[in-house]
C-alpha cells in the first residue's frame, strides 16, 4: 500500500459568476487517484466532519482508498479559492488557519504499507509542516519516499527557506515528481535540465517534471527522456499535476521499475512508456472539471487516440 500524507481541503473555484466546491489538497488528489487506477492506497490526514468532510470522506470511500490512518476533526475543512484565468492556469487563495489542517495525528504505518507519499501545504505550513517532515524522516529507509512539493507561492513563504526543506526532503526521496513553475520557483534562474540534475544528485532514482502544454521529462541515472503534451479542450487544470504523478506511480510499478522490490532499470524505454501514460492521465483531468482523475480505461483509450492519430498524420 502507498500511504498518501497530507492535507484535505475543498476547493472553491470561481468560474466567471459561478463557485464550485470540489474536493481538493494535493495528498487528497494523489490518493484518489491511485484508487482509481487499482493502486492499493491509503490517506494519512485530518478530515473534517463537517459538511466539506464528509463530502472528501465519501470520494476517499467510492475510490477505495483506507482510511484507517484518517485523523477525524471537529475543526472545519480548510478552503482554497481557486480562480480560473483564461490562459488555463489556476490562481489559489487559502483559509487555513484555524481548520482541520493543523488537527493531525501521526501514527505508525501498517507493514504493508511499503510507500509514503508526501508534498503540497503539509510541508509547507507550520503547523504542520514540521510533523510531516518528521514523518518522512521516521519512515525514510523503511518505505520508498515519494516527493510532490506542488508549490502554492501565495502560501508557502520564502522560497529560500522552503528550499532548505525540499532538499531534506530530495535527499530522503526515491521518487520526486515536481512542475516547471515549481522548479522555477525553488530554484528560480536555473535551467530545467540543471535543476533536474541538481535533484537527482540529492539521491532519488527518479525524478519527473510537469510542463503544462508541452507534456513532461523525467530522468534516471540510466534513463532520459521527454514525451510531448496531448492537445486536449481545457476545462480546468485542478488536480492534473496530482493525476499526472499517480499514473507515473502506477506505470513504473506496472514496468517493475518502481515498488517494493525494482526488478528493471528505468531506463529510457521504460520512462517513455511510463511518462506517457502519465501524461495521458494529466490531459484528460485538465479536459474535466475539478481534480477529477481517470481510471486506467480511460488512460488507455486515451492513449489508442493519440496513436492513431500519429499513424494518420
Amino acid at each position: 500500500m502507498i500511504v498518501t500524507a497530507g492535507e484535505a481541503l475543498v476547493d472553491l473555484v470561481e468560474d466567471g459568476t459561478t463557485v464550485r466546491a470540489v474536493a481538493g489538497g494535493g495528498p487528497f488528489n494523489t490518493a484518489i487517484a491511485l484508487g482509481r487506477l487499482d493502486v492499493e492506497v491509503g490517506f494519512l490526514g485530518s478530515v473534517s466532519r463537517d459538511s466539506y468532510g464528509q463530502m472528501l470522506a465519501r470520494e476517499l470511500l467510492e475510490a477505495g482508498v483506507d482510511t484507517s490512518l484518517v485523523s477525524w476533526s471537529d475543526d472545519p475543512t480548510p478552503q482554497a479559492r481557486v480562480r480560473l484565468e483564461r490562459d488555463g492556469t489556476n490562481e489559489y487563495s487559502f483559509l487555513l488557519g484555524g481548520t482541520a489542517l493543523a488537527d493531525i495525528a501521526l501514527p505508525g504505518l501498517p507493514d504493508r504499507a511499503w510507500a509514503l507519499h508526501v508534498g503540497t501545504l503539509a510541508l509547507a505550513v507550520d503547523p504542520p509542516a514540521s510533523a510531516y517532515e518528521a514523518l518522512v524522516h521516521r519512515e525514510a529507509g523503511r518505505r520508498r519516499i515519494i516527493f510532490d512539493p506542488n508549490v502554492r507561492p501565495v502560501i508557502f513563504g520564502d522560497a529560500t527557506v522552503y528550499r532548505n526543506r525540499f532538499e531534506r526532503l530530495a535527499r530522503l526521496a526515491d521518487l520526486v515528481k515536481l512542475s516547471r513553475d515549481d522548479a522555477k520557483w525553488i530554484y528560480p534562474g536555473v535551467a530545467m535540465d540543471d535543476v533536474v540534475d541538481l535533484i537527482l544528485g540529492f539521491g532519488p532514482r527518479i525524478v519527473a517534471v510537469t510542463l503544462g502544454p508541452d507534456g513532461a521529462m523525467a530522468k534516471s541515472s540510466v534513463g532520459s527522456v521527454t514525451i510531448p503534451g496531448i492537445p486536449v479542450a481545457v476545462v480546468d487544470t485542478v488536480g492534473a499535476g496530482d493525476s499526472f504523478g499517480a499514473a507515473l506511480i502506477a506505470a513504473l510499478l506496472d514496468e517493475g521499475a518502481f515498488g517494493p522490490a525494482t526488478v528493471v532499470a528505468a531506463d529510457a524505454t521504460v520512462l517513455t512508456r511510463a511518462v506517457s501514460y502519465a501524461v495521458a492521465a494529466s490531459a484528460i483531468t485538465c479536459s474535466r472539471t475539478g481534480a477529477a482523475p481517470p481510471t486506467r480505461h480511460e488512460i488507455d483509450a486515451q492513449l489508442r487516440g493519440v496513436e492513431l492519430a500519429r499513424k494518420g498524420a
